[in-house]
């Protein structure tokens, strides 16, 4: 009988930031120019990378990865947020707010072991220079980024899978800016405790395994670098690796702290500020982050531009 009386939810309700008009339009305005310049700054990185042949190595190969995964999370979750900021009513249809589901959280989980990878190109660059070349040769490069996006991937289908099997009952009012997989099992009317050790148990995997990794690559990384008896060689090794580790902490802290945690757990206006920081912030600063502390981007954003003021100039004659 208690089957029979559950009433199937076929759209959920995105409570959002605000329910005040003026703050809305100003989120709106806001979240709409960050959005912009997050699609400027990773389609040319991917761009300069593709067309510098001097950026043609393992490190640059990660990071149009990385900007890829970083415009597609973006992409997954802004635009309807800045559609429900205009709107009054605020719905996402059930198979909508699944697939919305599915692709934040693969697209994160591909993330974080997108760094690991990075570490370990990172580690193999300082500790084994001379055989960095046969080491990191374009096969492998391909399988760590493939390993990357299957991993997130599969985890993703799994978790979407469990998580929209659980009956909703008449539950539909989402308080949050997205689906996120938190907000969304707080809707069942049923004891989710299984499911909250399940996101537990996957986080610490995909999560807490890649990060365990860049810790030990980092620890080998700063033992070799200590080493070097060049000041000057051990600044060149600490710049390499100083946009990576930036990166890393940003990305790995918030999430431990949402997903990996005893109760208490955090409060949902904590959870809204950290889904905005990856869904807003991350994705514009990873770019200025890489751009701004690397020499060789910088050089080829320089050669790339003095190379179009060529070009206006000989179609100005």
């Amino acid at each position: 009988m208690g089957a029979n009386n559950q009433t199937w939810v076929r759209e959920f309700i995105l409570l959002g930031l605000s329910s005040d008009w003026a703050t809305q339009v100003a989120l709106f305005v806001l979240f709409s120019v960050t959005y912009l310049l997050t699609l400027l700054g990773n389609v040319l990185i991917v761009l300069l990378i593709r067309l510098d042949s001097r950026l043609h190595t393992p490190m640059y190969f990660f990071l149009t990865n990385l900007s890829l995964v970083d415009v597609s999370y973006a992409t997954s979750i802004v635009p309807q947020m800045l559609v429900h900021f205009l709107a009054e009513h605020k719905g996402i249809p059930y198979v909508s707010c699944a697939a919305q589901l599915f692709f934040s959280l693969g697209l994160g989980g591909i993330e974080f072991v997108l760094l690991a990878m990075m570490a370990y190109d990172h580690y193999v660059a300082v500790c084994d220079p001379l055989r960095y070349s046969v080491i990191m040769h374009g096969g492998l490069c391909a399988r760590l980024a493939i390993t990357s996006w299957v991993s997130g991937s599969v985890n993703s289908l799994v978790q979407t899978t469990i998580t929209f099997q659980l009956p909703m009952c008449t539950n539909k009012y989402i308080d949050h800016i997205s689906c996120e997989i938190l907000a969304v099992v707080r809707l069942a009317c049923v004891d989710t405790s299984s499911n909250e050790v399940a996101i537990m148990v996957s986080s610490i995997v995909l999560l807490m395994t890649p990060f365990c990794l860049v810790l030990l690559s980092y620890i080998r990384i700063i033992s070799t670098i200590l080493k070097i008896q060049s000041t000057e060689g051990r600044k060149k090794a600490f710049h390499t690796c100083a946009s990576h580790l930036t990166v890393v902490f940003l990305c790995y802290g918030m999430t431990i702290f949402t997903y990996i945690q005893p109760n208490p757990s955090p409060s949902v206006l904590q959870e809204k500020l950290i889904s905005v920081f990856y869904a807003i912030l991350m994705p514009v600063l990873n770019p200025m982050i890489y751009s701004l502390r690397n020499k060789e981007v910088k050089g080829a954003w320089q050669k790339l531009l003095g190379q179009l003021s060529g070009l206006m100039s000989k179609l100005g004659t």
